[in-house]
């Protein structure tokens, strides 16, 4: 598992003081304004930054950080993450996973070995896990209950139904 989870992306600078527009990858963006320190991911190294500010403007976080005061001392990380510590991450309800611990994971059905979940498309109605098969290529299963059998985080394994018309 991961011990950091990404909770948005610099998208831009905000002004010439030091701001930052982040675009949240969150399901709470409210959340920024509970986050004291966020872990900024340069490529290199983790660089604690400690939150100042919290604004919202349409879906962006709008984001100043202690002792950034200039648009050049932030300017450079455009499109770097933001993490927060797994200790940090919002509680997950019942049958709620975080997206880092399901890429990756081992995907069976009821047949045996199905293929690898590469990524988590987020739609309206819900999410659609994206499944690469050796047998069946890409495919996209929705994550509700009729499809999705079981989650094993700890052993990154998922169960699934495929249902008619899925491949």
């Amino acid at each position: 598992m991961e011990q950091f989870l990404q909770v948005g992306v610099i998208s831009s600078t905000h002004g010439i003081r030091g701001e930052v527009k982040v675009f949240p990858t969150t399901d709470d963006p409210a959340r920024f304004k509970k986050l004291k320190i966020v872990l900024l991911d340069t490529g290199k190294e983790l660089t604690e930054l400690e939150v100042q500010s919290v604004k919202f403007f349409k879906q962006f976080v709008i984001l100043k950080f202690r002792g950034i005061d200039n648009i050049n001392d932030i300017e450079i990380y455009k499109g770097k993450s933001l993490l927060v510590p797994r200790e940090d991450a919002v509680e997950l309800e019942e049958n709620e996973y975080y997206i880092a611990d399901l890429i990756g994971m081992e995907v069976v059905t009821d047949e045996g070995e199905f293929g690898i979940l590469r990524d988590v498309m987020e739609t309206g109605a819900n999410e659609v896990y994206i499944i690469d098969s050796k047998e069946h290529g890409e495919v996209l299963i929705p994550a509700i209950r009729d499809c999705i059998l079981d989650v094993d985080v700890e052993n990154r394994r998922m169960k699934i139904r495929l249902m008619d018309g899925l491949i």
